[in-house]
């Protein structure tokens, strides 16, 4: 048996027709997460709740009944999402005794449907990070070349789908910590409009900016993953009822016009990535899309605009992992005299450089005679972004971009270098900063061990229409 190639609907029949169990799957899972263990793609495996999950699909089967779609799928979870009974870390020492009380979210909606969770894969900590090389348990590599970056925050999410070692996974996308990966790991990840997905059961990051998307092979396996875990949720207020949107009725997909950025398209990206999104572009137009050039001129304020808010938000998110209630670091209890010293030793030993570097970041833009001077205008600069997208879809019913500016850098290539490495989201913070929904999706198939780097297309939706972009992706893998 090999599950590596199957899609989730090809997963379904077979294990619908007993030519595997839940349980062989399972076990699959886990031997091809052994044979790539040194990618360093899972923090933790959930084995007990798998094989109980896994167990009570083959009864289902075997009694002859109806099981859901995913049923009995391998899935992996990011580490930033509870699950009860799991060490949950977010890639972080300061939560390494931490385990979770109560299922979030989407453990709750993919235990409802007796999905198998393989375990929690690692990840930037508090998903702070491009490349996932600021987890507390090391970076996570490239299957297609491991001396690469495997993309972050996400990354061990898009490593998990991209080995095979699971059929799905999913992430959290603060400022393209689902795309990004994806691209580099060339694998489909996407990111959902704001509130279409709960957050509730997930350690915050910036909570106006992050959202839960999943990772798949295809983009029919996005959908399904989506419609999974969509949904009203009164634990998170910004959530909404599902919504079905398209911009053309089904089966008139060709007749979408796709909107080109100028803004995106400039001097920086790699040439071996702006050739492979020129042979994307290409083939849309002999698929018979129709193109259009458009403007955001806002653009050239996302990056700035984000690196003020969002170390705001981490700020305040990250002030509650005091040493206190969720364990906090053995190793400096002994030698704890007070409370003040309790935090600077906990915090200073338990989060890395780079947390470190936002939680400062954003307390300094916070503070009394600099919070007008920055946040609050990163909030109107915001406002004028989200305009952009607004008049632009006036004219255009998807936009396409790159994901990325360059195909997988170096391990400890930009990491001296923290700049270089918050350039890398240039292309997909604008679509956090406006709560719209994004696709990214590989050019072509790119084999784990062919020798190329994955390039990945993006596809930016209005709010809501994240149909459009499945009925445009799905159009597009057709061929």
């Amino acid at each position: 048996m090999d599950i590596k190639n199957l899609t989730i609907q090809e997963f379904h029949d077979a294990l619908c027709a007993r030519e595997f169990s839940a349980r062989e799957a399972m076990e699959e899972s886990y031997s091809t997460i052994e044979k790539n263990k040194d990618l360093n793609a899972f923090i933790s495996l959930t084995k007990e709740d798998a094989l109980c999950s896994a167990g009570a699909i083959d009864i289902m089967i075997a009694r002859g009944e109806n099981i859901p779609m995913l049923g009995g799928v391998p899935i992996a979870l990011k580490d930033n999402m509870l699950m009860k009974g799991s060490a949950t870390t977010a890639g972080s020492k300061i939560l390494n005794e931490y385990v979770a009380s109560y299922d979030g979210w989407v453990a709750e909606k993919l235990k409802a449907l007796n999905a198998t969770i393989i375990g929690k894969t690692n990840m930037d900590e508090f998903a702070m990070g491009s490349s996932n090389e600021n987890s507390a348990f090391g970076p996570v590599k490239n299957p297609h070349n491991k001396e690469c970056v495997s993309g972050g925050s996400s990354g061990g999410s898009a490593v998990s789908v991209a080995c095979g070692a699971t059929l799905g996974s999913f992430g959290s996308d603060t400022g393209g910590s689902i795309r990004q990966p994806a691209a580099l790991c060339g694998v489909v990840g996407m990111k959902p409009t704001y509130g279409a997905v709960s957050r509730f059961g997930i350690m915050a990051m910036a909570s106006s900016l992050d959202q839960i998307g999943p990772f798949s092979k295809t983009v029919s396996d996005s959908e399904i993953l989506f419609d999974a875990i969509r949904g009203k949720d009164l634990h998170d207020a910004t959530t909404f009822e599902k919504k079905e949107l398209r911009s053309k009725p089904v089966g008139e997909e060709k007749k979408t016009i796709i909107g080109i950025p100028k803004e995106y398209f400039i001097e920086g990206i790699d040439s071996y990535v702006s050739n492979y999104i020129s042979e994307a572009i290409e083939k849309f137009k002999k698929l018979g899309f129709s193109f259009k050039e458009i403007s955001l001129p806002h653009t050239k304020y996302a990056l700035s605009t984000y690196y003020i808010i969002m170390p705001a938000e981490v700020s305040t998110n990250l002030a509650r992992f005091d040493g206190i209630r969720y364990l906090g670091v053995s190793e400096v209890r002994s030698d704890i005299k007070n409370l003040k010293d309790l935090y600077i030793k906990t915090r200073g030993v338990g989060f890395g450089r780079e947390s470190r570097r936002r939680i400062l970041l954003g307390t300094f833009v916070l503070s009394s005679g600099y919070y007008d001077a920055y946040y609050s205008k990163a909030q109107k600069v915001r406002t004028l972004i989200s305009n952009d997208f607004e008049r632009a879809f006036e004219s255009v019913d998807v936009i396409l971009t790159p994901t990325t500016p360059t195909a997988a850098f170096k391990l400890g290539e930009k990491t001296s270098d923290p700049l270089s490495m918050y350039l890398f989201d240039i292309f997909t913070i604008p679509v956090n900063l406006a709560g719209l929904p994004g696709i990214s999706i590989p050019v072509k198939k790119f084999a784990v061990g062919s020798g190329e780097l994955p390039v990945n297309f993006q596809l930016i939706g209005k709010h809501y229409h994240e149909a459009d972009l499945f009925a445009v992706g799905k159009e597009y893998e057709k061929e």
